[in-house]
């Protein structure tokens, strides 16, 4: 009998904050250049708390569909990404099922990315790196996580890599494995110290140059990645 039953899955409220913003983007109802409601007028609508509202506003930033602009509030950015990410997302749909496949592919993406980046990064691209990890590390200094200062150090070695599809499909891929791992409490102290210090040597490899040390740097990072994701499917 109860095989034949569903599971049901609660959804967060930050999910479902940010899939009404982006159905008001993609109806038309909300333009590109239009500002969103400030977040207490949000947070009172949807009836949730205004750290809620900044979370979901984050991620919707983290993807490029809003730009937060100073004194000029929450504003829409375009509806290119917001198409992308929501059929990519469809197709996907995130399950168990996936996640290995999923796991497989971000590892392809970011061995690609560290490619690029030891070949074509800038002195800028380094010290926009340089700051994601100086940031990705204060956070793990007073807190347990850092996801998106995390994310962050990876998506700035795609942009030094100069190649924008293989940014945009990281920027898609990669926050839905590690909310996985979240739930998987792959974060832990030791992991966190061991992450950092994985995260320096992929960074000396893109200073240097290094292409195939950059990739070799990557591939050792995310080995337990992988090896998680395999357990995960079995």
């Amino acid at each position: 009998m109860l095989e034949s039953l569903s599971k049901i899955k609660i959804e967060n409220p930050v999910d479902l904050i940010i899939s009404q913003i982006r159905e008001l983007i993609g109806s038309g109802t909300i333009k590109p250049g239009e500002k969103l409601p400030p977040e207490r007028k949000l947070a009172e609508h949807f009836g949730v708390s205004r750290s809620q509202v900044r979370e979901a506003i984050n991620k919707l930033r983290f993807y490029g569909i809003v730009k937060v602009l100073p004194q000029s509030g929450t504003v829409v950015s375009g509806l290119g990404i917001t198409a992308l990410e929501g059929l990519i997302t469809d197709i996907l749909k995130i399950e168990n099922s996936d996640f290995n496949s999923l796991v497989a592919t971000r590892i392809l993406l970011e061995k690609e990315a560290c490619r690029l980046a030891a070949i074509n990064r800038t002195e800028e691209d380094i010290k926009e790196l340089e700051l994601a990890l100086e940031r990705y590390e204060e956070k793990l200094g007073s807190e347990d996580q850092a996801v998106e200062e995390d994310l962050m150090f990876h998506i700035k070695i795609a942009e030094a890599g100069k190649n924008s599809v293989l940014k945009s499909l990281m920027m898609i891929i990669t926050p839905d494995i590690v909310k996985s791992f979240i739930k998987l409490k792959v974060c832990d102290e030791n992991n966190n110290r061991k992450t950092i210090a994985e995260h320096r040597e992929i960074l000396k490899m893109i200073v240097e140059k290094n292409a195939d040390g950059a990739i070799q740097a990557m591939d050792s990072h995310l080995s337990d990645i992988q090896k998680i994701s395999l357990v995960n499917k079995n």
